[in-house]
């Protein structure tokens, strides 16, 4: 996102101490367009995940209805990789993770994961059988429900309803503040432990890639430490591969292998994480200063 409050990026001293100019939306867009005349190329994209992708997209064109979105799109991540799409507002990055999971009309162009083409499947074919979740924004829990409800609800595709019994119970005792709360209403945990469990109904299926939309979205500081926490631990000690796309791009970016820029459905710019937070350019347009 362009900055976070979504807005603007303010420039300059506080207080009116001195002229501070502002960025609105359009125009973090159009500056943002000026980073994309030199895209970077397959070699660098391949180069980031050191030309072992585990996730690998090949010249995509995607969107909604007939609306393209995104245009000649790649990307390549590796196994226990994590990558972090920022980008102005309407720049096409959940539009990548959504046509990842199938939610969006592929008018051409590939999606592979280890290797398999997986552009066809459907969604639930996807979560079963090509390892792929998808774990949306804020508020996709079933507030009524139980703690333990809402992870079961995370098995639905399994054939015998006692697996999802039996994973959910391995995620219980990996997360014990969820299990502490496995017999209350969905609705009474705080908004931490509503994207923990956000993520762990995500987990009863075990996948190997994770798409992470937003995973810092309407959390208070010390509930978004504790997310990326959680996250770090399941790429690093679980192995899992994570696309996300975060408002935050400051605390997208200190997270992840590697950090894409997207401008209008493009790669703008794509690196390493670290070095993408000391790009002048980046943190402009994405990081408040």
């Amino acid at each position: 996102m362009a900055a976070p409050d979504h807005r603007a990026v303010g420039h300059g001293r506080i207080g009116g101490l001195a002229d501070v100019p502002i960025l609105s939306v359009d125009d973090v867009t159009r500056e943002a367009q000026k980073l994309a005349r030199e895209r970077p190329g397959q070699e660098r994209i391949a180069e980031l995940c050191g030309h072992a992708p585990y996730v690998r997209i090949d010249g995509l064109n995607a969107g909604y209805g007939k609306m393209e979105i995104l245009h000649d799109f790649n990307l390549q991540v590796a196994k226990r990789q994590s990558l972090c799409l920022i980008g102005p507002n309407g720049a096409g990055k959940s539009t990548i993770l959504h046509s990842i999971f199938g939610f969006t009309n592929i008018f051409s162009g590939t999606i592979s994961v280890d290797g398999r083409d997986i552009t066809a499947m459907s969604s639930k074919d996807k979560l079963r059988h090509a390892g792929i979740a998808y774990i949306l924004q804020d508020k996709s829990i079933f507030p009524d429900m139980t703690v333990e409800e809402n992870l079961w609800m995370g098995g639905f595709l399994f054939e015998k309803p006692a697996r999802a019994k039996e994973t959910a119970e391995r995620v219980f005792d990996k997360y014990p503040r969820l299990a502490a709360r496995r017999k209350q209403p969905a609705r009474v945990l705080s908004g931490g432990e509503r994207r923990l469990l956000e993520i762990s109904r995500a987990l009863v299926m075990q996948p190997d890639v994770l798409l992470v939309d937003e995973p810092s979205i309407g959390l208070e500081p010390r509930f978004i430490d504790m997310v990326f926490e959680i996250l770090g631990d399941l790429q690093n000690t679980e192995g899992k591969t994570i696309i996300m796309v975060e408002q935050n791009a400051k605390k997208g970016l200190e997270f992840a292998d590697i950090g894409y820029v997207l401008v209008s459905g493009q790669i703008a710019i794509a690196g390493p994480g670290d070095e993408l937070l000391e790009n002048p350019e980046v943190g402009r347009l994405f990081l408040g200063g």
